[in-house]
């Protein structure tokens, strides 16, 4: 159900600190992002590896529109030799990033930037040698203009990675024994509408093929990989797992109830009802099943 995780719920939950600044009580939500973080870590490990042998050692990491810096630290952590910069337009989730470097110990290879992507990179110390943005550039309402913003804060020959897209996480078996068979579907279907509404009403917003690579390419870059990873934890899962699987379906009810029937939304309230045997806090068969799209792309050398 993601893309705020394809999308939709990654989209709208683990990443819903890409907009909406002034809605959203950062200080109150960093903790649910950072543990949905801490979650998908062995995914971004693995897409850290894959960028190591795509791209030159890198001196200057940027973390475009990073929330509370799980993954700028798995940079710093990955990535030994390099200056690592969370960028975010949520204050206090760089507050959280910069608590979280203190206390794995990289610290004084990490520093915060707070502002507006993509203008706010004009700050940043010099040219990035890799510029790192996890479903940040869907929220941009020219993306083709973003991606070009920031190929403009590469070093030549330096490595823009792009995570977005993917495949929506699956929780649930497709028959739960209650309701409809098939709930999974619906909601993701549900959350595709609502992405598009978002993108619709998104200011400056520009209509685009999501053919990421030909966009990396109108941007003046060169497409170098492409590379889907997975998250991969069956049943019966950990109870980091499980609150992860809560919080996500407990965001769906929030946001997109109304594009569900009455049927699946009485479901989908069982689902949440920590007294009801069949609901996600105990039914032993949850599970999670994701993956997420890196493509990389690289600024020719002058």
């Amino acid at each position: 159900m993601a893309h705020d995780h394809h999308h939709a719920h990654d989209r709208n939950h683990a990443h819903d600190h890409h907009h909406d600044h002034g809605d959203l009580d950062w200080a109150a939500m960093a903790p649910l992002l950072e543990a949905q973080a801490d979650l998908l870590t062995p995914l971004y490990r693995r897409a850290m590896q894959w960028l190591a042998r795509e791209a030159a050692e890198p001196g200057l990491i940027a973390d475009v529109g990073s929330g509370p810096g799980v993954v700028s630290c798995l940079f710093a952590e990955h990535f030994p030799g390099a200056r690592v910069v969370a960028v975010d337009g949520a204050h206090p989730l760089l507050e959280r990033a910069r608590d979280r470097a203190a206390r794995l110990g990289v610290a004084d290879r990490l520093d915060t930037l707070t502002g507006d992507l993509p203008g706010v990179l004009a700050e940043l110390e010099g040219p990035a040698d890799l510029l790192w943005a996890s479903q940040s550039l869907h929220h941009l309402g020219d993306q083709r203009a973003a991606l070009a913003a920031l190929g403009g804060h590469l070093a030549p020959g330096g490595t823009l990675a792009i995570l977005e897209g993917g495949l929506p996480a699956r929780f649930l078996p497709r028959d739960i024994g209650i309701g409809r068979p098939g709930l999974q579907a619906r909601l993701h279907a549900a959350e595709e509408d609502a992405f598009a509404g978002m993108r619709a009403n998104l200011p400056g917003t520009v209509a685009e093929t999501e053919d990421w690579p030909a966009l990396l390419s109108a941007a003046g870059l060169k497409h170098t990989g492409t590379r889907s990873f997975l998250l991969d934890l069956p049943a019966p899962v950990s109870d980091e797992a499980r609150a992860y699987v809560t919080a996500a379906l407990s965001r769906v009810r929030e946001r997109f109830a109304d594009g569900l029937d009455a049927e699946d939304r009485a479901t989908l309230d069982r689902l949440l009802d920590p007294q009801d045997a069949a609901s996600v806090h105990r039914r032993p068969d949850v599970f999670v099943l994701l993956a997420h799209t890196v493509y990389t792309a690289v600024r020719p050398a002058d």
